[in-house]
C-alpha cells in the first residue's frame, strides 16, 4: 500500500507509516506553511494599507443634505462602511475634506443616501501645507503682495514657475540655517561653557574668547538679516483657494510643500507623484506632531542605535562566552552563572529600561557631568537619557543571546583543532584568536543577528533611556565631535507607538502607522541580511574546519 508522505517507500499499514515519522513531517510542513502565510499576509496588509496613502486619489465634489440644509463637500473618499441603526442598513462614507484650520474636522462620516450630484471636476486641486495638513478646493487667484497676477485657469501655469522659484529660495534658507545659524549657535554655546568654566576656576574670560563672541554675534545678526529677507521673499505670493461651502482661504506659497490636480493626472503622472511621496516620506522629517511629513530622523536613529548596540554587545558577549567556555574552571559557580545568563534572557525589557535609567543615566551619566561638565550644570549633559545610554541598555538586554550563541559555537569545535594548533607551537591565546574564534564566527554572528532583531523592535526600555517623540537635531552633524552620543533620538518603534496611541487625529495617522511599521520591518530585514551575508561568507571560508 502506497501511503502519502513516505518518500516513495512501500509500507504495509498506517501503523508503519505512523512509526516511520510521516505524520510529523506533514505537521512540520503545515506549521512552516502557516508561518510563511502569516508573515506574507502581515507584510501584504502593511504594504497595502501603508503605501496606498501616497497614491494621489481622485477628489470628489457633491451636494450633501444635512438637517434640511445643502452643503457642498470637496474631498477624498477614504472608506465605505455599512452602518445599521434602528432602520435599514445605510452605507457611510468617510471623507477626507482637509482644510482643518478653516473648516474642521478634516475627516467626517457622511450618509451615502444624503449624497447627490457626485462629480470629479478637473480643476480641483490638493495642496499639501507645512502646517494644518491638506487643503482641497479650486484656485481662484494668485497675488504678488497686493497685486493680482493671475486668476482662473491661468493660475496653474503661473503657479508652476513661482513654485520653482520658491524651491531655490527654500534651499538657500535651509543652507543658511544649517551652515550659518545652527553652527554659530553651537559655537556660541561652547564659548558660554568656556566662559563659565573659567569663572568656576576664578579666572576672567580671555581676550580671545571675548573677541570671538563678538565676531560670532555679528555674524549671527547678518545671517538673521538674510534669513528675514528670504522669509519675506518666500511669503510674497499668496494663493486664494475656494474650498467647500463657498469659503475662500488665503495660502502663502512659502508654507506649501506640494500642489497637484489628481483628477487631471495620467497614470504615469500619478506614478511619478506616488514615488515622489514615498521618497519624501523616507528623506524628510515629521511635521504637525508626527501626523505629516516623513520619518528620516526615526530611520537614522534606529539604524545608529542598533549599530552602536552591536559594537557594544559583540565584544562583551564574546569575551564572557570565551571566559566561561575556555578559561573558567567548570564547577557550581560556572553552572550558576550560565543559569543566571539564561534567566536574564527572560527578564521583561521594561526592567532593563528602569535599570538603565537608574544606573547608566543617573549614576554613570551624573558622575560624568560632575567630573567633566561642571560648567554646564544645572543642565545635564550625560546625566539625561540619550543615545549612548539607550545603546548600552539594549546591549545589556541582548547580551545573553550573544553569550549563549557564542558558547554553543565554541562547544562544537573539536578538541583536535585546539590540540593541533598547540602542537604546532601556538600559545593558548594565539590558538583562541587565530583558530577557535574564526571557526566560531558564524555562531557569533548568529547571536548578533538575533540581538539585532530583538533590539531594533524594542520600545519600552527606550522610552526611559533616550527616545523622544521629536528630536530637535540628529545625533550626527558637522560640529565636533560629529557623533553626539549624549543627544536624544527618534526611533521607528516609538514613532509607531506615538502615532497609534498618542495622536489626536486617528484617521490621519492610521496609514502612517502601517507605512512606518512596514519600514521598521524592512530596516530589521536589511540589518539582519547584512549579518547573514557576512555569516555565510565566514562559513564558506572556514567550512573545512567547522563541524556540521
Amino acid at each position: 500500500m502506497a501511503i502519502p508522505g513516505t518518500g516513495g517507500k512501500r509500507l504495509t499499514s498506517w501503523a508503519d507509516w505512523w512509526h516511520s515519522g510521516g505524520p510529523f513531517v506533514w505537521l512540520n510542513a503545515l506549521a512552516v506553511a502557516l508561518s510563511i502565510s502569516a508573515v506574507v499576509g502581515l507584510l501584504t496588509l502593511l504594504a497595502v494599507r501603508g503605501l496606498a496613502h501616497f497614491w494621489p486619489a481622485d477628489v470628489l465634489e457633491f451636494d450633501y443634505w444635512q438637517d434640511g440644509a445643502n452643503m457642498r463637500v470637496i474631498g477624498e473618499l477614504v472608506q465605505r462602511e455599512m452602518a445599521s441603526g434602528t432602520g435599514e442598513p445605510v452605507e457611510g462614507w468617510l471623507m477626507k475634506t482637509g482644510n482643518r484650520r478653516a473648516n474642521a474636522p478634516d475627516f467626517r462620516w457622511l450618509r451615502s443616501d444624503d449624497v447627490s450630484n457626485v462629480r470629479r471636476p478637473s480643476d480641483l486641486v490638493v495642496v499639501e501645507r507645512r502646517e494644518w495638513g491638506l487643503a482641497y478646493g479650486r484656485m481662484r487667484a494668485l497675488y504678488e503682495g497686493d497685486t493680482r497676477i493671475a486668476s482662473g485657469e491661468r493660475v496653474w501655469s503661473e503657479l508652476e514657475a513661482r513654485l520653482l522659484r520658491l524651491g531655490a529660495l527654500r534651499d538657500a534658507s535651509d543652507t543658511l540655517q544649517s551652515t550659518g545659524v545652527d553652527a554659530i549657535n553651537y559655537e556660541l554655546e561652547q564659548l558660554r561653557l568656556e566662559r563659565r568654566r573659567r569663572a568656576l576656576d576664578g579666572l576672567p574670560p580671555s581676550i580671545e574668547l571675548v573677541f570671538r563672541e563678538r565676531d560670532l554675534k555679528s555674524s549671527y545678526a547678518e545671517y538673521e538679516r538674510r534669513l528675514r529677507e528670504l522669509d519675506i521673499a518666500l511669503n510674497r505670493d499668496v494663493l486664494h483657494l475656494d474650498i467647500m461651502n463657498g469659503q475662500t482661504i488665503e495660502l502663502s506659497l512659502g508654507g506649501l510643500e506640494r500642489i497637484w490636480r489628481p483628477n487631471q493626472m495620467t497614470w504615469k503622472e500619478k506614478l511619478g507623484h506616488y514615488l515622489t511621496g514615498v521618497g519624501l516620506f523616507l528623506t524628510t522629517g515629521p511635521r504637525e506632531a508626527n501626523t505629516e511629513g516623513g520619518v528620516f530622523p526615526a530611520i537614522f536613529g534606529t539604524a545608529l542605535m542598533v549599530i552602536l548596540m552591536s559594537l557594544l554587545v559583540t565584544p562583551l558577549g564574546v569575551l564572557a562566552a570565551v571566559y566561561l567556555r575556555e578559561y573558567a574552571r567548570q564547577g557550581p559557580v560556572v553552572r550558576l552563572t550560565r543559569i543566571a545568563v539564561n534567566n536574564l534572557a527572560g527578564v521583561p525589557s521594561i526592567v532593563y529600561g528602569v535599570f538603565g535609567l537608574g544606573f547608566f543615566v543617573y549614576f554613570i551619566g551624573g558622575s560624568i557631568d560632575s567630573l567633566f561638565y561642571e560648567e554646564a550644570k544645572p543642565a545635564p549633559t550625560f546625566g539625561t537619557p540619550g543615545l549612548i545610554w539607550a545603546s548600552l541598555t539594549l546591549a545589556l538586554l541582548t547580551m545573553p543571546v550573544v553569550i549563549v550563541a557564542t558558547e554553543q559555537g565554541l562547544s562544537r569545535i573539536p578538541r583536535s583543532i585546539r590540540e593541533g594548533s598547540l602542537a604546532l607551537g601556538s600559545t593558548k591565546a594565539e590558538t583562541l584568536l587565530r583558530v577557535v574564534l574564526p571557526v566560531a564566527s558564524p555562531s557569533i554572528l548568529t547571536g548578533v543577528i538575533l540581538a539585532v532583531a530583538r533590539a531594533a523592535g524594542e520600545v519600552a526600555p527606550l522610552m526611559l533611556v533616550g527616545v523622544v517623540k521629536l528630536a530637535p537635531t540628529l545625533p550626527v552633524d558637522g560640529n565636533f565631535p560629529y557623533i553626539h552620543l549624549e543627544r536624544q533620538f527618534m526611533h521607528l518603534g516609538f514613532h509607531i507607538y506615538d502615532l497609534g496611541f498618542q495622536s489626536p487625529n486617528v484617521e490621519a495617522v492610521r496609514p502612517l502607522v502601517f507605512a512606518t511599521a512596514l519600514l521598521l520591518v524592512i530596516v530589521i530585514v536589511l540589518l539582519n541580511l547584512t549579518a547573514i551575508l557576512l555569516r555565510g561568507r565566514l562559513e564558506r571560508r572556514y567550512r573545512s574546519s567547522a563541524i556540521d
